[in-house]
C-alpha cells in the first residue's frame, strides 16, 4: 500500500512546495497526542532521510518514516473548501477512534 493525495490536496501541497526552494516533498507522519493517542503531523521535507519511505502521488512526493507507517499505510489525504474554510481531510483505515474535538486519532 501507500499514502496518496487527492487531485485537489496535490494542488495545494504543490503551492505551497512552489513556495519553498528548499523543499523535497511532503512530510507525512504521527505523533503521541491528544486524548485519543496521536495526532497527525504534516511539514514540508526538506530532505530524505534514512528511514523514510517515499511515495509519490499526483507529482507530490510523500515522505513517511519507518515509525508512522504502520499507521499511515493505505490514507488517501484530499483538500477541501467549506465556506470559508480549508482543511486536509485524512481517510485513513487504520484509525479506530477519533477524539470529539477532531485534534487526534486512535489506533
Amino acid at each position: 500500500m501507500a499514502v496518496t493525495l487527492t487531485e485537489p490536496a496535490a494542488h495545494r501541497v504543490r503551492d505551497f512546495l512552489s513556495k519553498s526552494d528548499a523543499s523535497v516533498g511532503l512530510r507525512f507522519g504521527v505523533r503521541p497526542s491528544g486524548c485519543s493517542g496521536f495526532a497527525y503531523v504534516v511539514d514540508l521535507a526538506t530532505d530524505v532521510d534514512g528511514d523514510d519511505n517515499v511515495y509519490e502521488s499526483n507529482g507530490v512526493k510523500i515522505l513517511v518514516d519507518n515509525k508512522s507507517l504502520p499507521y499511515l499505510d493505505g490514507t488517501c489525504i484530499d483538500f477541501r473548501r467549506e465556506g470559508l474554510n480549508e482543511v486536509f481531510v485524512y481517510d485513513n483505515p487504520n484509525v479506530k477512534s477519533e477524539c470529539g474535538c477532531g485534534e487526534s486519532i486512535g489506533f
